[in-house]
């Protein structure tokens, strides 16, 4: 089916506001409250994109374009990962640099923006944004070359479309420490607990939300949803990991990507229900750990000779 890799992409565009709204739920339910509506996000969105912009007199352009490139940055990355298990819209090899390189893209740009407002509140959300980026990448790319290792293949609809399927039987550790590392990586890539917690309002621990108090409308709107497909993603690639979708019919492999990722959802959101937010000092050791994790698959699949 040629029209697939459009289709998944077009599905996963579509049902990543409801992913973080999943996760809401679920900590409201188990912490006692009622909670918004799992679809809370589309209506936000809607809303902020029917008002106007306001921009301080200190900001230039680098603020205006911040929104815009990371929300054109997570799109792209989104057309590298192969949401059905077979191909991704874009496939080339080493296209896990490419995603890696345009996700810190996003990242760097949403910084930029943060420190063109000239606050120094601000200021310090995105020196802590930068550092678990720093730390964030390199476990991303021990990630991925656990999975090159395992598939034998430079990109990601190999690493995470037709490969997986079979190796479990030959690396099956390596690839469960892989699957654990990139959980615990979307945790921090999409802003949540325990690294950071997006319904927070203590000024001394945010991170993210800190970092976008200046943008407002459509602007806001493409942070939002940015953040909602980042989590989406890292949700992806979990389910290419754990989850033989290539094995599958077409459309049931797109249902099962989609059922896999609410599972992550809800995931997230015990994790929120069951854990507070780590103090700062405490969210490297966590990111090197989720580093150490595919490094040790690593070791473990060029001891096999994979």
């Amino acid at each position: 089916m040629t029209g697939t890799p459009w289709l998944a992409l077009a599905i996963a565009l579509a049902v990543a506001p409801a992913v973080p709204g999943i996760a809401a739920r679920t900590r409201s339910l188990l912490t006692g409250r009622r909670g918004a509506p799992i679809l809370q996000l589309y209506s936000d969105l809607a809303k902020l994109w029917r008002k106007s912009a306001v921009y301080s007199t200190t900001t230039t352009w680098a603020f205006r374009l911040g929104a815009v490139t990371l929300f054109a940055t997570t799109v792209l990355a989104a057309g590298l990962l192969p949401f059905d298990g077979r191909s991704a819209l874009l496939r080339f090899a080493g296209d896990f640099v490419a995603f890696a390189g345009l996700l810190a893209l996003g990242r760097f740009a949403l910084i930029l923006a943060a420190l063109d407002t000239g606050s120094s509140f601000e200021g310090m959300g995105a020196s802590r944004e930068a550092t678990v980026g720093s730390l964030v990448e390199p476990a991303l790319f021990l990630c991925f070359a656990a999975l090159a290792l395992a598939s034998g293949d430079l990109s990601l609809s190999g690493m995470l479309g037709t490969s997986p399927a079979h190796l479990w039987s030959t690396a099956g550790p390596g690839l469960a420490m892989v699957a654990v590392s990139l959980f615990l990586l979307a945790l921090a890539e999409a802003g949540r607990v325990p690294v950071d917690d997006p319904t927070t309002h203590l000024e001394l621990t945010m991170i993210h939300e800190v970092m976008v108090l200046d943008h407002s409308g459509p602007d806001f709107a493409l942070i939002q949803y940015a953040g909602a497909l980042r989590l989406t993603l890292f949700g992806t690639m979990l389910a290419g990991v754990v989850i033989p979708l290539a094995a599958l019919p077409p459309a049931l492999s797109i249902a099962v990507w989609v059922a896999v990722v609410g599972v992550v959802a809800v995931a997230v959101g015990v994790i929120e229900a069951t854990m507070a937010r780590l103090r700062l000092a405490r969210v490297p050791q966590f990111l090197v750990a989720a580093a150490v994790l595919p490094a040790f698959a690593v070791i473990l699949l060029l001891g096999s000779g994979a």
